[in-house]
């Protein structure tokens, strides 16, 4: 019985699917064979690729890249719904963006998932009570990717964040299950104060690129907020604003906005 179960568990599609997608790769561009036997076919999980991926992107003199993968190792084992996590932001890549054309890219090539990825180990440590380590995680995040994520801020799963330029998440902040989010996104403050002064974003949120969502305020299920806008009030569930400062100009347009990724204010599709 024990045989079996392990033999259940050792099947994992998702992971095969991006060993054979790295296999075709390597075969169509052997110059890539390298990077992409160190990230992918080198390794026997997800997890033991996230770790090597994470570690080399984040190494520096100060911080070698052994330590690095070290610590991700042991926050993988600890705290299996990392790597749950880190598969639901996976799918919610390839799902959403329509660049992603294969599991792949994300783990090698987008800096938003790798980004993600960096910060749920930060947070991890954060929450072990590593603090100056957790600090370390967010300095080389913002550094590597140009994505300053507090790393006691709050995270869902199923997260994309495409093109991944310039995002700000402060400190108290709370992102729900299932956000899009473009580049540009500030989740900030409205000033000194040192309580809870970050947005609460709900489970479905669309973000536009550029948005700024300023202060202690929710903003509800499944709603969008339009590209360039400056939200300071509370969002209903289900609606769109837009604006400077942020307006309600409308329902959400769908059920899923976020996964939907229609930023179109008047209508239209995900590739308009």
């Amino acid at each position: 019985m024990l045989e079996t179960r392990q033999a259940v568990s050792s099947v994992d599609p998702v992971w095969d699917k991006i060993t054979t997608e790295a296999q075709d790769a390597v075969t169509r561009q052997p110059l890539m064979g390298g990077l992409i036997h160190a990230c992918i076919l080198h390794h026997k999980s997800l997890e033991k690729a996230l770790s090597y991926r994470i570690a080399a992107k984040l190494c520096s003199n100060e911080m070698s890249m052994v330590i690095l993968r070290e610590i991700v190792d042991r926050a993988y084992d600890e705290n299996p719904d990392l790597v749950a996590a880190g598969r639901a932001d996976l799918m919610a890549v390839y799902e959403r963006d329509p660049a992603c054309h294969r599991l792949l890219q994300p783990i090698l090539y987008f800096k938003g998932y790798q980004a993600v990825q960096c910060y749920r180990v930060a947070h991890w440590l954060w929450t072990q009570g590593d603090y100056d380590l957790a600090y370390f995680f967010q300095m080389r995040i913002s550094e590597i990717f140009g994505v300053d994520t507090h790393p006691a801020a709050r995270i869902g799963r199923g997260i994309m964040i495409d093109h991944a330029h310039s995002i700000v998440i402060g400190e108290t902040a709370v992102v729900g299950d299932n956000v899009s989010m473009l580049h540009s996104v500030t989740l900030g403050g409205t000033g000194k104060e040192e309580e809870d002064r970050h947005p609460k974003i709900g489970d479905g949120v669309l973000i536009g690129a550029g948005a700024k969502v300023l202060g202690n305020i929710k903003i509800g299920h499944c709603s969008r907020i339009a590209a360039g806008s400056v939200v300071l009030q509370e969002v209903p569930p289900c609606k769109t604003v837009a604006g400077v400062p942020a307006k309600i100009v409308g329902e959400a347009g769908c059920d899923q906005p976020a996964v939907s990724m229609n930023q179109v204010l008047t209508g239209g599709s995900k590739d308009s």
